[in-house]
């Protein structure tokens, strides 16, 4: 009797890359993808590293793969810009041992600043895209992707969503075949992608994409399941498993190569069935292509093309006409919970120093995107990895001679790695007064805490040299790198203040560690004098999820400390102009 475990679709994706022999694995965090190679390290016979970046990673997962290694390559949806320019380029060189590419999508931006369907990829690389519907196919589409990836001499993405990411089901384990071993041969005439080299290679890549057609056709990852009505279903991934809850007595195409399309197959599924529909989430991908074969469809004139779909949106689709053109609001009765920084978080401080400084703040993406938010407030812009030190030359060379206001952008030790280090090369290059401040707090924060190149250890844990950030801004060339502890107010707004008046690019450096990687920096916890409180409010904004609304004697709504999630930081003590705020007792 074969054993079965409960594991999520990241797990299960994992456990694939390893029974499919898998020896290197790359990625760079991003919900919710990030737990694959959390897993995947923990398998004997498999190097996985984090990444500086998502191309960085492809490109290891690639040279792994020219060298004669089977290689995983992981990352989220937006992740996959920044590497599409391997990816591009790798679809005409091909590999030499297999290589797939997990791209997971995220329908209703769960963590996410967009909603990109990634799907558009492979049409664009002329690559194979494979997208399993639950855990026990996340683990089976892994290790044939790396078959199809071998057989065809092309990189094979593998493209899941958040819900199969998160979601678990049984799966059941096999044991780990190691790939036979290839040697990396030199080959100019692949590898080389010269102009002249290239042309020969765009010719293979065609004739590829046609052999892969034929296998659409012919391969079991695409299925027809019989049903009792007229009425057929064309769909894939997570839509699979709400289609067969509403409805099902109905025929089902059940696509797993959802790039390219089985066209005979659905031509043939379509003459079985009196109406067809194509059940997906996002853009009409699937339904456009069946369109172009001349088949009428229903799609999405039924189903909505924002956010995820769900058993009860796919119902109301399969009964008529779709009326609403949004996602609907949630209920009204249920109450507002934004997201927050946690209680003792050392961006909490910073921000409460710069926004005295009344500048155009640029933002980034990270735990620190959430200054944007009420009552912080102090974030302006939030566009992708790296992009505020960009935007923010930018806005700074816009100004109007009449604007004073300061132009800083904030970006996490994580995200300035990722991205970060060729805007602020670009500021000193062109000398545009801008300041960089670099949020250090030692970790991919908002992922879950993983490791970087400026954490000082690896994924596998291991010690490895600190990325010296102050001495990298000084060696592109910035004179002026101030380092600050953002608990301390006073210095933190001197330093801004210095900074912003440079007339020069400038750097600062904060140097407080997340409060959930390093507990020992916390301190005990603080407490309010309800009779010093004038209930001025001061301190409800810096929106501290520890300090909370009591009413106090006078009737006045005053500030009240939770010591049970305090961690000492002193920021609101700081803050506070009427001493009402001190150690704990007071």
């Amino acid at each position: 009797m074969k054993t079965t475990r409960l594991l999520s679709g990241n797990e299960a994706i994992a456990r694939g890359a390893h029974e499919a022999g898998v020896r290197v694995a790359a990625g760079y965090p991003g919900t919710p993808s990030t737990e694959i190679l959390e897993n995947i390290i923990q398998y004997p016979g498999v190097y996985a590293e984090w990444s500086p970046n998502e191309k960085v990673a492809l490109e290891v997962a690639l040279g792994a793969a020219y060298g004669g290694a089977r290689a995983l390559a992981t990352m989220k949806h937006v992740g996959l810009n920044v590497a599409s320019d391997p990816l591009l380029t790798a679809s005409y060189t091909g590999v030499n041992a297999g290589l797939v590419i997990v791209n997971a999508d995220d329908p209703g931006m769960h963590s996410s600043q967009n909603e990109q369907d990634n799907r558009h990829y492979a049409r664009l690389a002329k690559v194979p895209m494979l997208e399993p519907a639950d855990s026990q196919e996340a683990k089976d589409f892994t290790i044939r992707a790396f078959a199809l990836s071998e057989e065809f001499d092309t990189p094979v993405l593998l493209r899941t969503t958040t819900r199969v990411n998160h979601g678990k089901s049984v799966v059941c384990p096999g044991e780990r075949a190691e790939a036979p071993p290839r040697r990396f041969e030199r080959n100019l005439q692949k590898y080389v992608m010269v102009p002249a080299n290239a042309m020969r290679r765009h010719a293979v890549v065609e004739e590829r994409l046609a052999r892969l057609r034929e296998l659409a056709d012919a391969t079991d990852l695409n299925r027809v399941e019989r049903g009792d009505r007229p009425l057929g279903v064309i769909t894939a991934g997570a839509s699979y498993q709400y289609v067969k809850e509403v409805l099902p007595e109905a025929w089902v195409l059940k696509l797993g190569l959802i790039y390219p399309l089985p066209e005979a197959l659905i031509r043939e599924f379509a003459a079985r069935v009196e109406t067809l529909y194509v059940v997906e989430e996002l853009d009409p991908f699937l339904e456009e292509q069946v369109r172009a074969l001349g088949i009428p469809v229903l799609g999405k004139e039924r189903f909505p093309r924002l956010g995820e779909l769900n058993p009860g949106l796919v119902a109301a689709g399969f009964a008529g006409p779709r009326r609403e053109t949004a996602v609907p609001p949630p209920a009204t009765d249920v109450p507002a919970r934004p997201p927050v920084l946690c209680p003792g978080c050392p961006h909490r401080g910073f921000y409460q120093a710069l926004r005295k400084l009344r500048a155009i703040v640029t933002g980034d993406i990270g735990c620190y995107s959430l200054g944007a938010l009420s009552p912080l407030e102090t974030m302006d812009t939030c566009v992708c990895m790296g992009a505020s030190v960009g935007n923010a030359i930018g806005i700074r060379r816009a100004q109007p001679p009449d604007d004073k206001r300061p132009v800083v952008a904030v970006i996490g030790d994580s995200t300035f790695v990722h991205s970060g280090i060729t805007g602020l090369v670009d500021a000193v290059y062109n000398n545009t007064p801008v300041t960089v401040c670099i949020l250090d707090n030692r970790t991919t924060a908002m992922t879950g805490g993983q490791d970087h190149p400026a954490s000082g250890r690896t994924l596998a844990g291991a010690e490895a040299p600190r990325l010296d950030m102050a001495g990298l801004a000084r060696a592109v060339g910035v004179e002026d790198v101030l380092e600050v502890d953002p608990y301390d107010q006073e210095a933190a707004e001197r330093a801004l203040r210095y900074a912003v008046q440079t007339g020069k690019p400038s750097v600062v450096i904060t140097n407080r560690p997340c409060v959930l990687i390093d507990r020992s920096a916390h301190r005990p916890a603080l407490a309010v004098d309800l009779e010093r409180c004038t209930a001025c409010g001061l301190c409800f904004r810096l929106g501290c999820p520890a300090i909370e609304a009591v009413r106090g004697e006078d009737g006045k709504v005053k500030a009240s400390i939770h010591s049970e999630l305090c961690t000492g930081c002193d920021v609101c003590a700081q803050v506070c102009r009427f001493d009402a705020i001190a150690g704990e007792g007071a």
